[in-house]
């Protein structure tokens, strides 16, 4: 299988990056200058928007759409899983050096409030809290617009060096 190439331009040159050759920062701040992107991936997918990248912490939104429903009528939780699954994950890779992979191992989630469907954007945030040489642990946070935690989960990641 061959790697996603990110395409970077410039005000003169247009290049593209292999990302297997990038840090786990430089290629999530790749993807935060490109939000056009049209590669197929689960923020593409879900409209993910990286907000923040930081090394050990980063934030994503998303806003629901009629399609999160679950058969009551509210946010599926799967939403939110996704999206702790992706901060939580991402800012563990944000510490990794190019060519160095990782993915989830476990993660556990607690829902706290559900979420409207016209409820407006979700923001997701997740912070390392230990990497090592084989395994990475980190949590995250799920906050409605208004401020209040509807989500909250710890991930541990396996690293593959």
């Amino acid at each position: 299988m061959q790697p996603y190439i990110i395409m970077t331009t410039s005000t003169n040159t247009s290049a593209s990056t292999d990302p297997s050759a990038m840090s786990g920062l430089e290629l999530l701040r790749a993807w935060q200058s490109t939000p056009d992107d049209d590669r197929p991936s689960i923020g593409r997918l879900l409209g993910m928007r990286p907000v923040r990248i930081e090394e050990g912490e980063v934030h994503f939104a998303v806003t629901p759409t009629a399609d999160f429903a679950n058969p009551l009528g509210t946010v599926h939780g799967g939403i939110c899983a996704t999206l702790l699954d992706s901060v939580m994950g991402c800012a563990v890779h944000t510490t990794l050096p190019a060519g160095v992979g990782y993915t989830t191992l476990e993660l556990k989630v607690n829902y706290i409030r559900s979420v409207a469907l016209d409820a407006d954007e979700l923001t997701g945030v997740g912070t390392v809290i230990h990497v090592g040489g084989r395994t990475a642990t980190a949590e995250g946070k799920v906050f409605a617009a208004d401020g209040k935690l509807v989500a909250h989960g710890t991930t541990t990641c396996i690293v593959f060096r």
